[in-house]
């Protein structure tokens, strides 16, 4: 009887204190009366808050008191009032959000919630929605007009970018998310990119991060992280129609055809689904086959190294290659909100791709590869849950550079005839790639604010399970970590984000991320930050580590019969030693940067420089002599035919591998300053310097093992100087933009992939790389070295009309005066890219 008196005695007082509650209700609008659909509302000082729903209402109760209540809404200026209630009132508040500056804009990446970009942390850049709309090329390109993003094209199906040095031809330490869930192949690690199932018109932004952002996302968030935000159906009903038609410099057509429909059923549930297909022709060109072909007596039939019809020098016929490129994208959302606070998505999506993509030795013939994903997020208050499953597959992807020279052994030395040759033959040494590959990821983040202080935690998970059908990881007893179908490899982490207000402009925040991988085992990385909140803006000082791990194909990997091997186990040398397994490459960055405005709604900046410590590299593919694998023997990981070949000319135990080694510190600063004439018209430039220093004395810097440290070692392969200048419009009818991009001429080396200019010793002899002379204009081992990347200026535009109100047309040119670019190796000289879009809006019925 006690118990029950107790009860009825909180229960009663519990429902006191609700009957002296006040209720704060009202709708958010923009400028034009729209209402708003998932605005934020808080109130200072108060845990209380609300968001939006489907007609732009909310409802909240506070406590009798004065409170100054802020709506937010990502694009929008925020606003602020003033309002003062009493025990039982029933109070309306309305809200009109004017279209925001560059301060008002609102971020998710730095936090993984919804924050001021301004008052994040982290140095990010944004390319927002009418940007996106507003450019008839892909919207990869506007990537290009950041500042502090080291973009290139690697084809014309393959835009890419790395941030802060130490590029390669399979760069892995950028990471791509998007909703949340990691765009990356399961074996490789590497960013979706091409192969990602995405539209342009469902994408709400990009938002990129500079620097290490290890303990949100986890391992790879290493150098940076690209975010695509897509839309939610509830704020962007209606259906969308776009067709694209252009033509690329060397004068092949491309085109694109594109539907977007999202509607809302009820206040409870919304969907939305979208599909593309696209089209084009690879640049035109021929490379990455350089053999010294010989007979069945070792005779020499030519050499490579010769010019074609149009006077340029070119390999060997690469064999059958294919430069046609080709997308299919399809994506469905469904959203459906039970209750207040309590939203239940369920995504899925699509690709399959075709297109030609640069490696350490050659291209790759990407053909029909495959990717599938569901994801499911459940947010109910201060929880957000979610569990993705991705799938990647390709049956038919080959090695061109391999398959070629294994169809002219064929042709030379074995005397097969050409369709012979063609064959299994091409085959024989490993160029085939196939990929039935899956992923599994699991999170549950915790959010809620305690007067000044912000909690931010969670959990993850992650089970990789690596399938290459026996093509070219190690997939039998000899790894422990494979099922007898699968490589199976998971990985666990916890983080928490604690962001500390101390009011008068000044918070600090302290983060950190604990990781346990099966094979590379237990890491730990922390971060803090201190900014200083003003009203014409906001410095920010922070300290972050993060790390890049070893991929399944580093750890497991078994290419062309075994030449290539992954470093999981370690490898014990010929003459004795041994080579350590790799482990985690590990970063640390000290940076300051400031974003604000200069002269008041005209003149804003964004500047940030960084000092980084990088340690352990990852290294690309490099070659020992080793007796073992681990504990078993090399000759029964390898493939008896490879084995006895390196034997027969007394290179027994040549293997290629990956290892850790060196370190270095690199430092740079980049600027923007954004210029507004009129409120339509605005002009900017960004500007990027970056550099390094490493100590020649410290002979784990020696990458290359010949007792001499240099430059060569340290494979940075970034410019020192990037500027680019922009110009943008944007009126009721009539809008458009310039924008010209410098980049300084710089060396690049990747595995076997040169692209330098002349280098010499002291006494005027070239250097060698991997035994070969640095020799700009000249042959490789087995490609050619045609000149340092960069030393372009390039100039892009694009225009727009709105017809109507539903209808519009755009026109963009990329590289406008149609020059030859050189900007990765292993890839075509990239050309012009000139586009018409049409898009027609059919706005959903109300």
């Amino acid at each position: 009887m006690k118990r029950i008196f107790t009860l009825l005695i909180f229960c009663g007082a519990a429902l006191y204190a609700m009957g002296q509650k006040a209720t704060i209700s009202g709708q958010v609008t923009d400028d034009e009366g729209t209402a708003l659909i998932g605005a934020n509302l808080t109130v200072q000082g108060n845990p209380a808050g609300a968001v939006t729903d489907i007609d732009g209402n909310y409802e909240m109760m506070v406590d009798p008191g004065t409170y100054k209540v802020t709506a937010s809404y990502i694009g929008f200026r925020d606003e602020v009032e003033e309002i003062t209630v009493s025990a039982n009132e029933k109070v309306t508040l309305n809200f009109r959000l004017g279209v925001g500056t560059d301060l008002d804009m609102v971020v998710v990446s730095g936090s993984r919630r919804p924050e001021k970009l301004t008052e994040s942390a982290a140095t990010i850049e944004t390319i927002f929605a009418r940007e996106i709309e507003q450019f008839a090329g892909s919207p990869a390109e506007l990537v290009a007009r950041q500042k502090g993003v080291e973009y290139f094209r690697a084809g014309i199906a393959a835009p890419a970018f790395n941030i802060r040095g130490f590029n390669s031809n399979f760069n892995s330490k950028n990471l791509q998310v998007t909703d949340s869930r990691f765009s990356s192949l399961v074996a490789t690690g590497l960013p979706l990119g091409p192969l990602n199932t995405t539209i342009k018109e469902d994408i709400e932004r990009v938002e990129i991060i500079l620097g290490p952002n290890s303990t949100l996302y986890g391992p790879n968030a290493h150098n940076g992280l690209l975010n695509i935000i897509t839309k939610d159906p509830r704020t962007s009903a209606g259906t969308t129609i776009a067709l694209n038609a252009g033509v690329s410099g060397d004068g092949d057509p491309l085109y694109s055809a594109r539907v977007r429909h999202a509607q809302v059923v009820s206040d409870k549930f919304a969907f939305k689904l979208m599909g593309e297909y696209s089209a084009a022709t690879e640049f035109d060109f021929a490379d990455s086959v350089y053999i010294d072909r010989q007979d069945a007596n070792g005779n020499l039939i030519g050499s490579a190294d010769y010019a074609g019809p149009d006077g340029v020098k070119e390999g060997w016929e690469e064999l059958e290659l294919n430069p046609d490129v080709n997308a299919t994208r399809l994506e469905g959302a469904f959203y459906f909100t039970p209750k207040e606070d309590f939203d239940i998505i369920l995504n899925t999506g699509y690709s399959n791709s075709n297109y030609l993509s640069p490696t350490n030795v050659g291209r790759n013939q990407i053909i029909d590869w495959q990717i599938f994903y569901t994801q499911l997020r459940l947010n109910f208050k201060n929880f957000f849950i979610q569990s993705v499953y991705t799938q990647s597959k390709t049956d038919d992807t080959y090695s061109i550079d391999d398959r070629t020279k294994a169809y002219y052994t064929g042709i030379d030395v074995l005397g097969l005839s050409d369709a012979e040759a063609r064959g299994a033959q091409s085959y024989s040494t490993g160029a085939i790639f196939k990929d039935a590959s899956d992923r599994w990821n699991s999170e549950i983040q915790y959010n809620n604010r305690f007067g000044s202080l912000e909690l931010i935690a969670g959990a993850q998970w992650q089970q990789d399970r690596a399938n290459s059908l026996g093509t070219y990881l190690i997939e039998n007893e000899l790894n422990e970590y494979y099922n007898g179908e699968d490589i199976v490899v998971n990985q666990y982490g916890g983080y928490a984000h604690l962001t500390y207000d101390f009011n008068r402009g000044w918070k600090a925040l302290a983060a950190a991320r604990a990781d346990y991988h099966d094979v590379y085992e237990f890491n730990f990385v922390p971060k803090f930050g201190l900014l200083k909140i003003g009203d014409m803006g906001t410095w920010r000082l922070t300290y972050g580590q993060g790390i890049a791990s070893p991929t399944i194909l580093n750890m497991f990997g078994n290419l062309f019969n075994g030449l290539i091997l992954g470093n999981a186990e370690g490898f014990d040398l010929v003459g004795g030693g041994r080579l350590e397994a790799q482990k985690v490459e590990r970063l640390q960055t000290f940076e300051l940067g400031y974003r604000g405005q200069l002269k008041k709604n005209k003149l804003f900046i964004d500047a940030n420089t960084y000092y980084n410590i990088s340690e352990d590299f990852l290294s690309p593919v490099t070659t020992f002599f080793a007796t073992s694998r681990g504990k078993t023997p090399l000759r029964e990981v390898q493939a008896d035919a490879l084995y006895d070949l390196y034997a027969s000319i007394g290179l027994e135990g040549l293997v290629a591998t990956y290892v850790n080694f060196g370190k270095v510190n690199t430092y740079g600063f980049d600027l923007n300053l954004n210029y507004y004439i009129t409120p339509e018209l605005n002009a900017y430039v960004n500007y990027s310097y970056f550099d390094y220093t490493f100590d020649e004395d410290d002979l784990a810097n020696d990458f290359d093992r010949n007792g001499t440290v240099n430059f060569l070692d340290i494979l940075v392969n970034a410019p020192n100087n990037r500027f680019g200048l922009g110009l943008n419009y944007n009126g009721d009818k009539f809008y458009g933009g310039a924008y010209g991009r410098y980049v300084e001429k710089y060396n690049y080396f990747s595995s076997f992939q040169i692209a330098s200019e002349t280098l010499t010793d002291d006494d005027g002899n070239p250097l060698t790389w991997r035994g070969t002379p640095i020799v700009e204009d000249s042959r490789g081992t087995d490609s050619y070295n045609y000149g340092p990347l960069g030393g372009f200026f390039t100039l892009d535009l694009n225009v727009g009309y709105h017809i109507t109100d539903n209808f519009r047309v755009n026109l963009s040119a990329v590289n406008l005066f149609n020059q030859e670019l050189r900007e990765f190796t292993a890839a075509a000289p990239t050309r012009g890219i000139y586009t018409l879009e049409l898009v027609y809006n059919i706005p959903a019925k109300k």
